[in-house]
């Protein structure tokens, strides 16, 4: 058994410049929770494989493709490959979201 906890973790550098803090890596999956502080943002950008997301805390807006919508804590969203997306934190209060990538892409996320 393996256990992770998320305090433990290290937020990796990324292109969007926030805190992302990988928690699972296999062959078959990649996880990564991501910190919005209020006021930040994801640059919008393409994953190479399907991608869901679960809010973990706050509320969020996502956008995918043409659509925008805010969701709050306890929330799945789906998000199919190649199509673009991002996360706003637009509140004064935490976000915090996990991103879940089945397969595990291999190739790189493309910044739009």
């Amino acid at each position: 058994m393996k256990i992770t906890k998320f305090a433990d973790s290290v937020s990796q550098p990324n292109p969007h410049h926030v805190d992302a803090r990988k928690v699972y890596d296999s062959p078959h999956a990649l996880t990564v929770i991501i910190t919005l502080q209020p006021g930040e943002s994801l640059k919008r950008h393409m994953t190479p494989v399907d991608v869901f997301f679960y809010v973990l805390e706050g509320i969020g807006t996502v956008e995918i493709g043409d659509e925008k919508v805010t969701v709050g804590r306890d929330t799945l969203v789906e998000s199919p490959a190649r199509i673009p997306h991002r996360w706003i934190n637009e509140s004064g209060d935490l976000f915090r979201v996990m991103v879940v990538k089945v397969p595990k892409p291999t190739e790189e996320t493309k910044l739009l």
